[in-house]
C-alpha cells in the first residue's frame, strides 16, 4: 500500500461524499410540510411566510440552495438550525464527540472479548463450551436492543440494585469516575448487540482458515500450534471480521437511536430524529452527511488494516 494508493481512495472518499450530499438534499428538499410553517407556525400570515422563505432563501431554485448549502459545509459553515436557532457546526460535533465516546468503549471493549472468544470456541468446534458461546450469541442477537436496556435499567438503576443512572449524561471534565457511571449500561447493552456479531464472524472464518492447505502446510513443517494460530491462521480469518467492525462503526455513531432514546444520551443518532420531528432541514442535512462521512472513513480504515494483516494484499 502507498501514498497513491491513498490518495486515490480519499478522492473517492470525497466524491462519495459529494453524490450523498446531492440526494441529501434532494430528499429533505421533498420532505412533506415547509419549514417557514414549522417555524412560525400554522397561524403565521402569508406575508410573514414570504419573507421567511427570502430570508432563508427557500423560494430560490434548488441547484442555488444546493450550491449554498454545500460551499458552506466545505467551509465548515453548516448554517444555524432552524428549531434552536444556533449554529450546527458546534451542535453537531458535540453530538458526534458523545457518539464516538460512547462507540469506543463499546468497540475496545466488545473486540478484546469477541475475537478471544470465537478463536476459542472454533478450536473446539463442537465442543459443549463452543454450543454454550454459540447459545449466548443468539440469545445475544435475538433480543431487541430495548429490551435489554429496559432490563438493565430495571435490574441496575431501579427498584433491585440502584448501582448507576438510569440515563443522561456526564462530561468527564465534571469528574470522571462519575461520568463514566453514565456509560455503563449503554455500552453494556451495546456490547450485548455486537459481540454476537463479532464473534460469530470470528469463528466461523477461524474454523474454515484451519481447514486450508496453508495450515496443513505449517503444521508439516513443525511449526508451534500457538505460531500456526496467531501468526498465520488469525490474521487470514481477521479479514471479514475487520469488515463488520467498520460497519459497526457507523451503526453506533448514527444508528443506535433505540439505545440513545433509553438512556436519554444526547448522540448523534438521537440528534437526527430531532431534526426530522422538527422538520429541521439544516440540521438533518448536516447530521446526515456526517453519519455518511463516518461510514465512508471507516471502510476507508478498514482498507488500511486489510494491507496489515495480510502482507499479500496489495494496492496499486
Amino acid at each position: 500500500m502507498n501514498i497513491a494508493y491513498i490518495f486515490e481512495r480519499l478522492i473517492y472518499i470525497i466524491i462519495t461524499l459529494l453524490i450523498v450530499s446531492m440526494l441529501i438534499f434532494f430528499v429533505t428538499m421533498i420532505l412533506p410540510g415547509n419549514a417557514a410553517v414549522m417555524i412560525l407556525g400554522e397561524f403565521a400570515t402569508p406575508d410573514a411566510l414570504e419573507a421567511l422563505d427570502n430570508e432563508l432563501g427557500l423560494n430560490k431554485p434548488f441547484y442555488v440552495q444546493y450550491l449554498k448549502w454545500i460551499g458552506g459545509v466545505v467551509t465548515g459553515d453548516f448554517g444555524k438550525s432552524l428549531s434552536m436557532e444556533i449554529p450546527i457546526a458546534g451542535l453537531v460535533l458535540f453530538r458526534l464527540k458523545n457518539s464516538f465516546i460512547l462507540a469506543g468503549f463499546s468497540l475496545v471493549i466488545v473486540i478484546f472479548l469477541a475475537i478471544p472468544l470465537g478463536v476459542w470456541a472454533s478450536l473446539r468446534q463442537n465442543t459443549k463450551a463452543d454450543r454454550l458461546i454459540q447459545l449466548g450469541s443468539y440469545i445475544g442477537i435475538s433480543i431487541p436492543e430495548f429490551a435489554t436496556g429496559t432490563l438493565l435499567i430495571l435490574l441496575f438503576a431501579g427498584s433491585v440494585f440502584q448501582i448507576f443512572p438510569a440515563g443522561g449524561y456526564m462530561a468527564f471534565s465534571e469528574g470522571f469516575w462519575k461520568a463514566l457511571q453514565y456509560y455503563i449500561l449503554p455500552v453494556t447493552t451495546l456490547i450485548i448487540i455486537l459481540i454476537a456479531h463479532i464473534m460469530r464472524q470470528t469463528r466461523s472464518e477461524m474454523i474454515e482458515v484451519m481447514h486450508t492447505n496453508y495450515i496443513r502446510g505449517a503444521r508439516l513443517k513443525g511449526l508451534p500450534e500457538k505460531m500456526v494460530i496467531f501468526k498465520h491462521a488469525l490474521k487470514n480469518a481477521l479479514l471479514p471480521t475487520v469488515t463488520v467492525i467498520a460497519a459497526d462503526i457507523g451503526y453506533l455513531i448514527g444508528s443506535i437511536v433505540v439505545i440513545e432514546e433509553v438512556f436519554a444520551y444526547p448522540g448523534l443518532g438521537r440528534l437526527v430524529i430531532y431534526a426530522i420531528n422538527h422538520r429541521d432541514i439544516p440540521l438533518l442535512q448536516a447530521s446526515a452527511l456526517v453519519v455518511a462521512g463516518v461510514y465512508a472513513f471507516s471502510n476507508f480504515g478498514a482498507d488500511v488494516v486489510y494491507a496489515l494483516l495480510n502482507p499479500k494484499i496489495r494496492y496499486k
